[in-house]
């Protein structure tokens, strides 16, 4: 049987190898409930070698303050869906290294991890959370060479960080579609396919 959706909407085009930083963005035929319209930043990486990312805009239901007991703040903060390996592990993005020590730049503007009581001591602060820190349990991780296979197969588009796009902000369908617009006209199609089948 030929997958209709598929020969009209996927895109057969090379696809250029990702770094520490990148986003990878899923196909949207891509139906694994981690991956669904997902956005991943990758945290680590070389070619032919292991993977390791975050899974940018799937909340996971959990509050922060429902995971860490000494969190005081008078917000919700969010805590995603990194991926399905070590979910008993937490995981954070930021844009604040003034305010992290010990935190890693992976991209411009972008940082990875860093002194928790540093994090703590900034929440209690009342100091903003919202587009400033991203709180993931789990990551994605894929062994050597798993990627490298994945994108020769168009299972995900590679990007970098588009520019004007704060990635600590949206979530969900809405945060997918915002970086698949800014992978230009060849990916139209791709906008065009829901989160859910049942939608169209």
């Amino acid at each position: 049987m030929i997958d209709l959706d598929k020969s009209i909407f996927n895109i057969s085009i090379d696809t250029p190898l990702p770094h520490i930083g990148s986003m990878l963005v899923a196909e949207p035929f891509l139906r694994e409930q981690y991956f669904n319209h997902a956005v991943i930043c990758l945290i680590d990486y070389f070619p032919g070698k292991s993977a390791m990312g975050v899974v940018m805009n799937k909340p996971s239901g959990y509050k922060l303050e429902e995971l860490i007991s000494n969190i005081q703040s008078n917000e919700d903060i969010e805590v995603y869906c990194g991926g399905p390996v070590s979910c008993d592990r937490l995981f954070f993005l930021h844009r604040i290294p003034q305010f992290i020590s010990n935190s890693t730049k992976i991209a411009e503007g972008l940082y990875v991890g860093g002194d928790f009581e540093d994090v703590v001591e900034y929440i209690n602060d009342g100091l903003p959370v919202e587009d400033n820190i991203r709180f993931f349990v789990g990551y994605s991780g894929w062994d050597a060479g798993q990627l490298d296979s994945e994108l020769r197969n168009h299972v995900w588009a590679t990007t970098d960080i588009p520019s004007n796009f704060n990635p600590l902000s949206y979530q969900e369908d809405s945060y997918w579609h915002k970086v698949v617009k800014s992978l230009g006209n060849r990916y139209t199609g791709w906008r065009y396919q829901p989160m859910n089948p049942s939608d169209n």
